[in-house]
């Protein structure tokens, strides 16, 4: 089962970075789009599927804002309603969303 990373910024409002675990470090490119799972935004706890949704659906409920990379972090967003299909771009193949609530 594929492993997921959050960490949550408090600035003057929550902004919840989430990624596939495999994906940490990784740069992709693509024209002019850019996708960086960088070590200090994305590097927190991790976590697994069931317990991401619910902690996705708390958050939303907070204001947050968030930024999901990763096939597997992307599909659980979009099962727990976080996400719709129209909000989810791609970068070499790598789906993103941002969610500005």
């Amino acid at each position: 089962m594929p492993s997921h990373l959050i960490k949550v910024h408090k600035t003057y409002r929550l902004v919840v970075a989430v990624c596939d675990a495999e994906l940490l470090g990784k740069k992709f490119e693509e024209g002019n789009k850019q996708l960086n799972i960088m070590l200090n935004f994305y590097n927190g706890e991790e976590i697994q599927e069931e317990e991401l949704m619910k902690t996705l659906i708390d958050l939303a409920k907070e204001d947050a804002t968030f930024n999901i990379a990763g096939k597997s972090s992307v599909n659980c967003a979009l099962k727990c309603g976080i996400i719709s299909k129209a909000g989810i771009k791609k970068v070499q193949g790598v789906p993103f969303a941002l969610v500005l609530l």
